[in-house]
């Protein structure tokens, strides 16, 4: 079955197969969080994005083949209650941006900041740093092969709008970001995986910049 990115809290994960990667998407929660893993062809070395909760049914995604890295996208409680035990019973590495990584309920292993290449196997994610949501919330970036971008974006970019801000400043901030640092260097058909909730593309969500920041949200 092809993949969709439509996933359920309880439901079965989603895969996608890609030339050197797969990606896998479970929904975990009572915020409908998602949490990603990839895992490289080759070497089967595996990384997790955002342990957000329901470290059961994480561990089980990863299975006996084991993980890496955990990478926390941002702070908020919600994307890491998870960590701690997905962390104690892999032996993972964690990855987070130092602004944001006080925060977090266990000490970050590798700080990453805008541009800094995280391995994935054979292959590997682009951190960017877009501030706003957060002070250090990143989003992961993965050029596939075959010429599709991938974008793991947090809390920074949903379908509908960039995550939520707590004062006009953090939102311009933001949604400059996003502007700059995504729709300004990625093409319309990068495919957009979020932090809640279902997927989308930047080409879906590229006519609506300037009513978001007419709107200032």
């Amino acid at each position: 079955m092809s993949y969709s990115g439509d996933t359920r809290v309880g439901g079965p994960p989603d895969l996608r197969r890609l030339t050197h990667l797969t990606i896998t998407k479970l929904a975990v929660g009572p915020m409908d969080n998602n949490t990603y893993l990839l895992r490289c062809r080759a070497t089967d070395e595996a990384v997790l994005i955002d342990a957000a909760a329901e470290p059961d049914r994480i561990l089980e995604l990863i299975g006996e083949n084991g993980l890496t890295r955990v990478i926390t996208t941002h702070r908020h409680q919600d994307h890491w209650q998870a960590l701690a035990e997905v962390v104690g019973q892999t032996g993972a590495r964690t990855v987070a941006h130092p602004d944001d990584s006080g925060e977090l309920p266990v000490s970050v292993d590798e700080p990453v900041v805008h541009g800094t290449r995280v391995p994935v196997g054979e292959s590997f994610l682009t951190v960017i740093h877009l501030r706003g949501h957060t002070p250090g919330s990143i989003a992961l970036r993965y050029d596939d092969p075959d010429g599709r971008t991938h974008l793991f974006t947090g809390d920074s970019l949903f379908p509908g709008g960039v995550g939520r801000t707590w004062s006009d400043e953090d939102f311009r901030v933001l949604l400059g970001d996003v502007e700059e640092r995504l729709f300004g260097s990625m093409a319309d058909d990068t495919w957009v995986y979020p932090g809640h909730g279902r997927d989308t593309t930047l080409g879906v969500e590229r006519p609506h910049l300037d009513e978001w920041r007419e709107r200032g949200w």
